[in-house]
């Protein structure tokens, strides 16, 4: 029964190994890169290597169990403009990914980020930012009200506290989407 549950276990590794290399090939054509739901913890070096001679427009990573995301992903995959992210376990960005300077769209909703990641502020190019479904207390209000790129900005479904809420409802460009917040036990408590 257990060598049963091995060969199975080893058919699963070499599906989706050969799923990641088709995606690969497929990009090279595209410019696309979809490796969504494909178990990966990281990226792997063989996709910086296939990807090698690629210039990369889109890169779609959700749906794994991604960790973070190395600092040469930034020099590898320069010119992308839009990075998914979401449906992962990534909690933090690395700096480097302010040099993605035609970035556009970056999605890291439904991951583990408890600070709206600085770079969202930093990368030139960027416009939309989504981060809904995270557990964001931390948002530099000031930095995100005097980015000059940034148009749309999902924070929903975070809990994000109550002064930060109130800044963050006072700002105007740009547009930040937030869940109606509900008052936590304590605040209740307050009141009475």
């Amino acid at each position: 029964m257990r060598q049963i549950s091995v060969v199975k276990s080893k058919l699963a590794m070499a599906s989706a190994v050969t799923r990641v290399i088709l995606r690969c090939e497929d990009a090279q054509e595209t410019q696309v890169l979809d490796l969504s739901e494909c178990q990966l913890m990281q990226v792997p070096d063989a996709v910086y290597h296939l990807m090698r001679h690629t210039e990369l427009k889109t890169c779609d990573l959700s749906g794994n169990v991604i960790t973070k995301i190395p600092p040469k992903f930034t020099v590898k995959f320069s010119l992308i403009t839009d990075l998914n992210l979401s449906n992962n376990q990534i909690a933090k960005l690395p700096d480097e990914l302010c040099a993605l300077t035609c970035l556009q769209r970056l999605d890291v909703s439904h991951n583990s980020f408890v600070a709206l990641p600085h770079i969202a502020c930093q990368c030139p190019s960027l416009h939309t930012l989504l981060a809904h479904h995270n557990q964001i207390i931390e948002v530099d209000v000031t930095r995100l009200s005097r980015s000059r790129a940034l148009e749309y900005v999902d924070l929903s479904d975070n809990p994000i506290p109550p002064r930060t809420y109130e800044e963050l409802q006072q700002i105007t460009q740009p547009r930040i989407s937030m869940s109606e917040r509900q008052k936590e036990d304590w605040e209740e408590d307050l009141i009475l």
